[in-house]
C-alpha cells in the first residue's frame, strides 16, 4: 500500500475519484494475497481495472476451488479431480499460465503448512497432499506441465519425485478401477480399464502388474475355499465343492486366455492372459503341499466316471500351469491316483470274471489303459506286483501248494506275465526264502548238520518249486562266501602248517557240510557215491589229447592224489567251487601250499628237538578233494605236481654235477633221485642236460681266462 501511495504522490497514478482509488485498493489486496507484484508504470482507467479485479477474483476463485477439490493428506483422490478442474478452468476462462499460477501457489501453502507440521504424522500428511498437488496439476496442464510448473526451480523438487508422485497416485486411482473387476467382468470393463490407464499416466507394465495380481487374488479366493472344505473332512458329498471351486478357477483362465486372443485385445486392460500364482500367497515351499492336495482331488475326480476325458486332461494340464506344479510333480500325482484307480478296476474285472472270459486279455487289459489314460508299461508294473504279492501271500507258509501254483498260473495268463517275469519273482521271493534255510544250514556247522536241517533244507528246495539251477545258485552263492572266509584265515596264518590246517577245515566242511546241502537240494542220498566231477572228465580228455598219462604215473606225489578206488575215502562235491572267484594263480598257490605240507609233513619241536611227521595216502585224498573246491583243472594240478618234482630233482642234481662231470657213478645216482621224485626220464634228462651245459660253459670260460686253452 505503501508503495502505491508513494506512486500516486508522484504522478505516476492519476485518479481522479474516490471510487477508482477504492477498486486500486481491491487489486493490491488481492496481489498481496497470492504474493504477487504490482508495479503500475502507467494511467489505468476505468475499465481496465475493473477487467484487472475480475482477473484476480477469477483466480481467487480457481485458488479456493482448487484447494477444496483436492483430498486432505490423509485421504485417496477420486479421480473425477482433473475433470472437474478442467471444467472449473474453462468456465472461469482463465488460462494455463494463470491457472498454473494459482496451482503452484496452492503448492507454496502446502510447503509452508509442511514446514510449519508439529509432528512427523502432519509433516506426511502435507507431503502427500503435495504429491497430489503435483499429479493433479500434470494432467491438468499435460505437456505444458514442464514449463508452466516449475517445481524443481521453486520448492527444490526433483524430476525423480515429481515422476513418484505421479506414479504412487496413478496406481492408487487404477487399483480403485481394477478392484472393481470380478471374476464375471465383460470386454466393456477391460476397455475403460486401459482409457482409465491411459487418462492415469500410468505406465503398460504396472498397470499389467497390477491386473495380474488382480486376477491373482481372484484365484486364491478360490482356493483358499477349496482348501477349507478339503481339510474340514466333511461328508464325501463335500468334496463335490471342491471340485466347483477348481472349475470356477479353470473356468476363469479359459476367459482370460480367450479375451488375450481376441481380434481387439489392443484395447483391453494390460495384464489379461493366464493365471498364475507366482509371487502370491501360494508361492512357497510351504503352500506347495496344499497345492498337490487339490490336484490329486481333481484327479480322482476325473476318473471317478472310470475313464478320462479329453476336457479333464485338459483341464488337468491347465491347473498343472496355473498351480506352478512341474511336470514330474504332477505326472507322478496323475500316476498315483491313476494306478489305485487302475487296480480297483482290475481287481474288479477278476472278481467278476470279465477278464477270464475275455477272448483276449491282452486287448482288455490295453482297453483299460486307454480309458484310463494309462502308460501300460505302469500298468506292466502293477500286474507284476499283484502276482509277487500273492506269490508271498502263497508261500508264507515256506511251501507252496498245488492249489497256490493253479492260482499263480491263471494270474500269470489273465495279466500276460511273460515266463522270464515269473521265473524272477520265484527266484526273488521263494530264493530269499530258500537263501534263509540255506544259511541256518551252514550256520549248523560240521556238527550241527542233522536230520531236522536235513528236512528243513529238503522241503524248502522241493516246497518253494525252485529249479535246481535256481536252488543251487543260491546254494553258491551262501557256502562261496564261507569258503572265502577260510581262505583269508588261511592267508593271514603265519606258517605253511597254519595255513594247511585252516583248508583242511574247509575240506572238512566241504565234505560234511556243503556235500549233504548239493544232495539234499538235489533230492539225492549222501550215501550214493557222486557222479564223477567235471574236473575228472577234462582230466581225461587232457591225458589221452597229450599220451602222457603213463609218464605222469611216476609222480609219486600225484600218484597219492589219485589212489585206487578201493583206498578213496567219501568224496566231497565239487560243483561248489572257488573258479569264478580267485585268480588261478591264487589257486594254484593254495594248491601247492597244501601239498607241499603233505610232503613235508608236520614239524614239531618239543624241548628243543625237531621232529617231522609223515603224511599218508589220506592227506592227499584231502588235497585232491581240495583240488575241487579251488576249480583247479587236472592240467593245472598236474602243472603243480610236476613244478615241485622238477624243483626237487634240479636242486639234488645241482650238489651231484657240481664240477659239471657226468661220470656212470653220478648217472646211476641221478636215476636212482629221478625214480625217487618220481620225475618222468625226459623231463629229468632236459634238467641234466641243462645243468651240465651251464657248468661246462662256465668251465671253459674259466680256462680261457686262465690261457689254458691257448
Amino acid at each position: 500500500m505503501i508503495s502505491i501511495l508513494a506512486c500516486c504522490q508522484f504522478g505516476l497514478i492519476s485518479v481522479r475519484k474516490e471510487k477508482n482509488v477504492l477498486l486500486l485498493l481491491v487489486i493490491v489486496m488481492v496481489c498481496m494475497f497470492f504474493g504477487f507484484s504490482l508495479i503500475l508504470t502507467c494511467r489505468f482507467d476505468m475499465k481496465i481495472m475493473e477487467l484487472y479485479i475480475w482477473i484476480c477474483i477469477m483466480q481467487f476463485k480457481l485458488f479456493r476451488y482448487v484447494s477444496s477439490i483436492l483430498p486432505p493428506g490423509n485421504e485417496d483422490l477420486k479421480g473425477d479431480e482433473v475433470e472437474t478442474i478442467i471444467k472449473f478452468k474453462n468456465a472461469l476462462g482463465i488460462d494455463d499460465p494463470d491457472a498454473a499460477a494459482m496451482h503452484m501457489q496452492i503448492g507454496r501453502r502446502i510447503f509452508r503448512q509442511r514446514l510449519e507440521a508439529g509432528d512427523r504424522d502432519a509433516d506426511l500428511e502435507q507431503r502427500r497432499a503435495f504429491q497430489k498437488l503435483i499429479y493433479v496439476s500434470t494432467l491438468v496442464f499435460e505437456e505444458a506441465s514442464s514449463f508452466l510448473l516449475p517445481w524443481k526451480r521453486v520448492f527444490k523438487v526433483t524430476d525423480a519425485q515429481v515422476e513418484l508422485a505421479v506414479r504412487d497416485n496413478a496406481q492408487r486411482l487404477y487399483g480403485f478401477k481394477v478392484k472393481s473387476i470380478g471374476q464375471d467382468f465383460n470386454v466393456d470393463q477391460l476397455v475403460a480399464l486401459r482409457e482409465a490407464q491411459l487418462a492415469y499416466r500410468l505406465s503398460d507394465e504396472l498397470a499389467e502388474d497390477m491386473f495380474k495380481e488382480l486376477t491373482r487374488k481372484l484365484v486364491e479366493e478360490n482356493i483358499s475355499t477349496a482348501l477349507n472344505i478339503l481339510k474340514s473332512r466333511t461328508r464325501a458329498s463335500e468334496a463335490t465343492r471342491v471340485v466347483e471351486e477348481l472349475n470356477k478357477v479353470l473356468k476363469f483362465n479359459n476367459l482370460l486366455i480367450s479375451l488375450k486372443n481376441h481380434p481387439e485385445a489392443n484395447r483391453f486392460a494390460r495384464g489379461v492372459g493366464p493365471v498364475s500364482l507366482l509371487g502370491g500367497e501360494y508361492d512357497s515351499d510351504k503352500k506347495i503341499d496344499d497345492l498337490k492336495l487339490l490336484y490329486r482331488a481333481y484327479v480322482r475326480d476325473s476318473l471317478s466316471s472310470g475313464r478320462m476325458e479329453e476336457d479333464k486332461l485338459t483341464a488337468l494340464n491347465q491347473l498343472r500351469n496355473i498351480f506352478g506344479l512341474g511336470m514330474r510333480e504332477a505326472e507322478s500325482i496323475k500316476l498315483e491316483v491313476t494306478s489305485k484307480v487302475y487296480h480297483r478296476q482290475l481287481a474288479q474285472a477278476v472278481s467278476s470274471g470279465d477278464l477270464a472270459a475275455a477272448d483276449s486279455k491282452a486287448a482288455y487289459l490295453q482297453n483299460l489303459c486307454e480309458e484310463l489314460q494309462f502308460d501300460a508299461e505302469k500298468a506292466v508294473e502293477i500286474h507284476e506286483e499283484i502276482y509277487r504279492q500273492k506269490l508271498q501271500q502263497a508261500v508264507a507258509d515256506g511251501a507252496l501248494s498245488d492249489e497256490d501254483v493253479k492260482v499263480l498260473e491263471k494270474l500269470q495268463i489273465m495279466f500276460c506275465i511273460p515266463r522270464e517275469t515269473v521265473e524272477a519273482a520265484h527266484a526273488d521271493i521263494c530264493g530269499s526264502l530258500f537263501e534263509k534255510v540255506v544259511k541256518e544250514a551252514i550256520a549248523a556247522g560240521v556238527d550241527g548238520y542233522d536230520a531236522e536241517i536235513k528236512k528243513a533244507v529238503r522241503k524248502a528246495a522241493f516246497g518253494l518249486r525252485l529249479t535246481r539251477e535256481v536252488a543251487m545258485n543260491i546254494a553258491s552263492k551262501a557256502v562261496r562266501k564261507i569258503f572265502i572266509s577260510y581262505i583269508q584265515r588261511a592267508r593271514a596264518a603265519g606258517s605253511r602248517t597254519e595255513s594247511a590246517k585252516e583248508l583242511k577245515k574247509m575240506i572238512a566242511f566241504n565234505s560234511l557240510v556243503v556235500t549233504e546241502l548239493v544232495a539234499d537240494i538235489k533230492g539225492e542220498s549222501s550215501d550214493t557215491p557222486p557222479a564223477e566231477p567235471p574236473v575228472e572228465k577234462e582230466e581225461k580228455v587232457v591225458d589221452e589229447g597229450e599220451g602222457e598219462d603213463e609218464a605222469w604215473e611216476s609222480l609219486q606225489s600225484l600218484r597219492k592224489v589219485r589212489p585206487g578206488k578201493e583206498s578213496l575215502p567219501k568224496k566231497g562235491q565239487t560243483e561248489i567251487n572257488l573258479k569264478d572267484d580267485l585268480p588261478e594263480r591264487d589257486r594254484t598257490d593254495l594248491y601247492k601250499t597244501y601239498l607241499l605240507y603233505c610232503i613235508t609233513g608236520e614239524v614239531y619241536i618239543p624241548l628243543g628237538t625237531q621232529f617231522t611227521t609223515k603224511k599218508g595216502a589220506s592227506e592227499f585224498a584231502l588235497l585232491n578233494q581240495l583240488g575241487g573246491i579251488l576249480g583247479l583243472t587236472s592240467k593245472e594240478i598236474v602243472e603243480v605236481h610236476r613244478s615241485l618234482a622238477e624243483q626237487a630233482f634240479r636242486q639234488k642234481a645241482e650238489v651231484i654235477l657240481a664240477d659239471g662231470q657226468l661220470t656212470k657213478a653220478r648217472i646211476e645216482q641221478l636215476n636212482e633221485l629221478q625214480k625217487d621224485v618220481g620225475l618222468p626220464p625226459q623231463y629229468a634228462q632236459k634238467i641234466i642236460k641243462g645243468i651240465t651245459t651251464t657248468k661246462m660253459a662256465a668251465a671253459l670260460e674259466t680256462a680261457v681266462a686262465r690261457g689254458g686253452l691257448a
